[in-house]
């Protein structure tokens, strides 16, 4: 008995501090990851001007003649429109930084109101904003802490399941403990699921070594080998005219038997183009590699695969249960539902540190450091991805700029609420930045009816949920006031 009591203290250990020492970090990744389960529903809404649709072919004609005038890139990178988005996402590189642009899939102009839509807390969940690698090193690195702190609070905790069934409100520490256990193991099966598939996506990159073994600095020849069907060559150096795009998206859909994702335009004005087409994710829970490529200047088919090797298969279900862009409407609730609660299980367990410590002692320094970070980042956050959905619907049309502003005006947002939580005591902090979160999200709905037109009836997925989280936040504050008054 003192042996197995001696390994729990020690999982407890290790399962307080793996989740204190990048608790912030998992915060944000698992809210942005929640919110990235509707990406093109996000999308949509931040985009309200742009509401035409057409097939696949036609809109990705219509985006590659706007980028033949406007892009000079060495690829174009272009995602099809489907059942849940309407534009041609756009995307060209210069070096290791990139442009995004929605496209108007009737016409091929930019969208009118430019916005990164759902595609920024997709890119922050995994990259942090921060330069590539080190973003995604350190979300890997994130996610091995989370995995790490699942076990250990299994292990840990010996009454899990039945504490499941407690919760003891008002009384401090117990409560939430209590609250914590709750939100842990309700969804548990998720919660390891999502965060050891979020691993196996970055496995690549933060051990990268049998890659290197295998293929050295060669990384085209890594995925040739990959994904057969999509083949590279080199420029030939001659100027050379883009074939019509169309037939070729029609005939990858013909092929495929179902939609077209992603289509990549390589070496576009060059006698040597290669136009890339790879089949949609949304078919089955595997996403699919498979891909055909076409001779750019004639439309001829040059490759054309079909995935059966047995490790990529089982990679690519992986990684789709991560993406989940197989998902029905009702899945993706249930996605969006669990990864609320695997966020609130890590805020609850970040608030418990400080709770536990000051029911003990006077917090010391480093824990009032941790409080003050707690307000800063668990109520900060919410409020600065209102702010960001704010700006999209303030902030003037056109601009090549406008979509950074979107994103600059969710950063200073949030450097202000940490200062708020800096400058006021906990007891002010808290009911009042939780305030702030519910009053931003409750009216963002307004503003929503605003830009469309009073004719315009409430999105049941969107406005309905803004106001439904806007509505739980203000909840929260009056509970907090009630509690600093106490």
């Amino acid at each position: 008995m003192k042996v197995r009591e001696g390994v729990r203290q020690t999982m407890a250990w290790l399962h307080g501090w793996a989740g204190l020492l990048l608790g912030w970090v998992l915060y944000v990744m698992c809210l942005a990851g929640s919110l990235a389960v509707f990406r093109p529903e996000i999308g949509e809404w931040m985009r309200p001007e742009t509401r035409d649709r057409a097939p696949a072919p036609q809109a990705v004609a219509a985006a590659v003649s706007w980028l033949q005038q406007h892009a000079d890139a060495p690829a174009w990178f272009l995602y099809a429109p489907g059942p849940r988005t309407n534009t041609v996402e756009a995307v060209w590189f210069h070096g290791l930084t990139y442009t995004l642009r929605a496209l108007d899939p009737a016409t091929g102009l930019p969208a009118l109101r430019q916005t990164r839509g759902g595609e920024f807390f997709y890119r922050l969940h995994f990259e942090l904003q921060l330069p590539y690698p080190w973003g995604r090193l350190l979300a890997c690195l994130a996610a091995a802490m989370m995995l790490l702190a699942l076990i250990t609070g299994v292990i840990a905790h010996r009454r899990i399941f039945r504490d499941f069934f407690t919760f003891r409100p008002g009384r401090g520490q117990r409560a939430w403990l209590d609250a914590h256990n709750a939100l842990g193991v309700f969804a548990l099966p998720f919660h390891i699921m999502i965060t050891f598939t979020g691993l196996i996506t970055l496995f690549s990159l933060a051990m990268p070594w049998g890659v290197q073994a295998r293929y050295g600095n060669d990384s085209a020849a890594m995925f040739q080998d990959l994904i057969p069907g999509a083949i590279s060559r080199a420029p030939a150096g001659r100027p050379g005219t883009l074939a019509p795009i169309a037939p070729m998206i029609a005939e990858a859909e013909r092929r495929f038997g179902g939609n077209v994702g992603l289509v990549s335009v390589l070496n576009p004005k060059d006698a040597a183009s290669l136009v890339l087409v790879y089949q949609a994710d949304d078919a089955g829970i595997a996403t699919s590699p498979e891909a055909i490529s076409f001779d750019g200047t004639t439309g001829r088919v040059l490759a054309d695969y079909r995935e059966a090797r047995p490790v990529v298969k089982t990679y690519d279900v992986a990684y789709g249960l991560h993406m989940a862009r197989f998902a029905d409407p009702l899945l993706r609730w249930l996605y969006f539902v669990s990864g609320l609660m695997l966020t609130a299980g890590i805020a609850t367990g970040l608030i418990l540190w400080t709770v536990k410590r000051r029911e003990r002692a006077p917090l010391a320094l480093g824990n009032r450091l941790v409080e003050r970070l707690n307000i800063g980042m668990i109520a900060g956050a919410p409020i600065a991805f209102a702010a960001y959905f704010w700006a999209n619907r303030l902030l003037p049309l056109g601009g090549a700029d406008r979509a950074a502003a979107e994103v600059a005006s969710l950063y200073w947002t949030w450097a202000a609420t940490l200062l708020v939580a800096f400058a006021l005591k906990p007891r002010l902090g808290w009911p009042i930045l939780l305030a702030a979160a519910g009053g931003a999200w409750a009216a963002l709905p307004l503003a929503d009816i605003t830009v469309r037109g009073a004719a315009t009836p409430v999105l049941a997925d969107g406005d309905v949920t803004m106001m439904v989280v806007g509505l739980a936040f203000l909840a929260a504050a009056r509970r907090a006031t009630r509690r600093s008054r106490a």
